[in-house]
């Protein structure tokens, strides 16, 4: 089908709430490497990667090669019987994951990760109250709709009361009206004050992501993770670290981003790169919070771990190991946030640029004094870059956040195409709107 008929059907058939970019949406048709291709043959670099989801690029040969062979073989059998590929792979998760974090719990997506996350601390430690920040996304489950912290995405009107928001560590825009450092991470003190006044006093756990996904890629100081998780557990809770966005490397350094801020998460969640965009989620607690769920009554995941992505999920942390490690990540991350800082100084609609290893945003402003937010800016370089052959995400509470997370396996060359292509559609940009 040519792009038309493809739209009239989405039009005709699916839900009309589904979100597409563009004026004019972009059917995709097929892709290879770190390029898509739309149904009418063009050629695009893909800078968003399906959402921080295609790890290692588009159809790669070792993720194919593993998936087919699994196909050919067992495709499907839940988690009442045991697969090789499903034990392999929990094995791997607590090889590469820091602290003492264990034993898994695999599931279809990140809403589920998140959803058995907070089903485990109030398990393990018989409180029923969670403190979550504001500007967090966790997912479409009506729980974790009441854990994200955006109107936007709050669908329905069944929304937990056990969920909690503290102020988020947003430096660019503090709700404090503080700067840091001189503010001493006062945000981190918040969660102590939302527990006092707005909880039993004991909770079951401070969740957050290491980076804002969705918010728009906001990225807290280095003190910002050991204050808040010392006021949780003082507190009675534990620390649920969602790494569905941030994880497998995406950061630099480190497997998994909170290890930026040198802290040991109790439990911890993941999906979206973690199979190269086979559907699965994961969560990951230490031993004595798994071995709380013992007893308390029947669980199977019917899809949870099996055999096919397990298999990609194996293939996906190979290809990571082999072609694009996390310290290679903190490289090429770095290249590319010199690009973009170098955009920040030549582009007056640029007020912060931030994130990162391979994980960076650029918010966009109309004046960098007032920092009023530019959402119309993003439409318009949303707009320039497709039409250069450049595919980028957008985020952040007033949508004036672009978000750039290319496949992990990109190469510096393809990181200059991008900053010359994005040079360019500010440029366009900047000339529309009469910017100086």
């Amino acid at each position: 089908m040519n792009t038309q008929e493809i739209l009239e059907k989405q039009r005709k058939y699916l839900w009309p709430n589904h979100i597409l970019y563009y004026t004019e949406p972009l059917p995709l048709d097929h892709g290879e490497g770190n390029y898509v291709w739309d149904v009418e043959g063009r050629r695009y670099l893909d800078f968003f990667g399906g959402i921080l989801t295609t790890s290692v690029g588009h159809n790669h040969p070792r993720v194919v090669n593993a998936v087919r062979e699994q196909v050919g073989k067992l495709i499907h059998s839940s988690t009442l019987y045991p697969n090789e590929n499903h034990v392999l792979l929990a094995e791997k998760m607590a090889e590469i994951t820091p602290g003492r974090l264990q034993q898994s719990f695999f599931t279809n997506s990140g809403s589920e990760a998140n959803e058995t996350a907070i089903v485990a601390a109030q398990t393990f430690t018989d409180h029923r109250e969670v403190v979550a920040l504001r500007h967090a996304y966790s997912g479409r489950t009506s729980l974790t709709m009441s854990v994200t912290a955006h109107a936007n995405w709050k669908l329905g009107k069944s929304f937990s009361p056990d969920i909690k928001h503290a102020l988020n560590p947003y430096c660019y825009r503090c709700p404090l009206k503080m700067s840091y450092p001189s503010c001493g991470v006062a945000c981190a003190q918040d969660i102590e004050d939302v527990i006092k006044t707005t909880t039993s006093g004991r909770i079951a756990a401070f969740m957050a992501e290491p980076i804002q996904g969705v918010g728009g890629f906001i990225t807290p100081p280095p003190e910002y993770f050991k204050l808040a998780v010392d006021i949780a557990h003082h507190y009675g809770g534990v620390f649920i670290c969602d790494e569905v966005q941030t994880g497998f490397g995406r950061t630099g350094e480190y497997w998994f981003g909170i290890s930026h801020w040198g802290v040991e998460p109790e439990i911890m969640t993941m999906a979206k790169g973690i199979a190269n965009g086979l559907p699965m989620g994961n969560t990951i607690t230490v031993p004595e919070v798994a071995q709380a769920m013992t007893g308390r009554g029947l669980t199977l995941s019917t899809f949870g771990g099996n055999p096919t992505s397990t298999a990609a999920s194996l293939a996906t942390i190979e290809a990571i190991e082999e072609e694009a490690p996390p310290a290679a990540i903190a490289l090429t991350g770095d290249h590319l946030r010199g690009g973009l800082e170098r955009l920040w100084e030549k582009y007056p609609l640029i007020g912060d640029v931030r994130g990162k290893g391979l994980m960076q945003g650029i918010e966009m402003v109309t004046n960098r004094q007032t920092k009023e937010p530019a959402p119309v800016a993003v439409a318009q370089l949303f707009e320039e870059t497709r039409a250069r052959g450049l595919l980028i995400g957008k985020g952040g509470l007033f949508g004036n956040v672009i978000r750039i997370s290319p496949p992990l396996t990109v190469t510096i060359e393809q990181i200059d195409e991008a900053l010359a292509i994005l040079d360019h559609a500010f440029g366009a940009v900047h000339e529309t709107l009469g910017v100086n």
